[in-house]
């Protein structure tokens, strides 16, 4: 896909028990029907780095969606704002963020532009969430970029009241891809790799690439952790990926 105009807005969209929730739509103007991508934004919240996310994936081609997980906690509030009430409720329970992601995706098939096939990518904790999502619905494709807590708990100190994925991994209902920096603690090698394992040993179909020098957060173009070699390989593995997954 080459890179083209596009459309944005604020939505409003049924969530995790039919509740009304907001949401950044970004439509190709391109008229040809085309994939669709959730994009579940980091802890830092629904904030501008991930609507300028969504909108690189229309640039692309492809429709986008991210829905605002805060919605319930802070609507309307600054995205700092929403983010710390989040993390004083412990995060978003994975139950409500499965419903929310399955909204997200409906409101993408029912897009006039959509060919009917939807894929996830998330960052940090929004990485964990796109590989819980991918094993809880009918997704095509799922992304995970160095997302934390999918093996282990999170330490005590940590605002997160989440547990282990572990039990979840034998139900993988899609191609999964994975981004690592090998110099993140938080997922460390040692759980990427074993991850990797588990998931060979319960015949997934996924993809896991690692980067030497990178640490967590390396695509964050806003932070010092960027690597700009490993984010651009990234990228070029993100579109290949989605481009032989999302394709009609």
């Amino acid at each position: 896909m080459t890179t083209g105009d596009l459309t944005a807005r604020t939505v409003e969209l049924a969530g995790h028990g039919g509740d009304a929730i907001e949401a950044y739509l970004a439509l190709p103007l391109d008229a040809e029907p085309a994939g669709g991508v959730v994009v579940i934004h980091h802890m830092p919240g629904w904030d501008g780095a991930s609507k300028e996310l969504t909108r690189r994936f229309a640039a692309e081609g492809y429709l986008a969606v991210c829905p605002n997980l805060y919605s319930r906690e802070a609507p309307g509030a600054d995205p700092d704002d929403a983010a710390a009430a989040a993390r004083a409720a412990g995060g978003v329970p994975d139950d409500r963020l499965v419903g929310d992601v399955a909204g997200a995706a409906a409101y993408l098939r029912g897009e006039a532009g959509s060919n009917g096939r939807v894929a996830t990518i998330g960052y940090c904790s929004g990485g964990r969430q796109s590989f819980l999502a991918a094993c809880s619905l009918d997704l095509d494709a799922a992304v995970d970029c160095y997302g934390a807590f999918v093996l282990t708990a999170p330490p005590d100190e940590f605002p997160l009241r989440i547990g282990p994925l572990r039990d979840r991994v034998g139900d993988l209902r899609c191609p999964l891809l994975g981004l690592f920096g090998a110099d993140d603690q938080y997922p460390g090698p040692e759980e990427v790799a074993e991850l990797e394992r588990e998931l060979a040993a319960a015949g997934k179909e996924f993809e896991f690439h690692s980067y030497e020098g990178a640490g967590h957060a390396f695509f964050n173009t806003d932070r010092p952790s960027f690597r700009a070699e490993a984010a651009q390989d990234g990228w070029e593995r993100i579109w290949d990926f989605f481009g032989r997954h999302l394709s009609a």
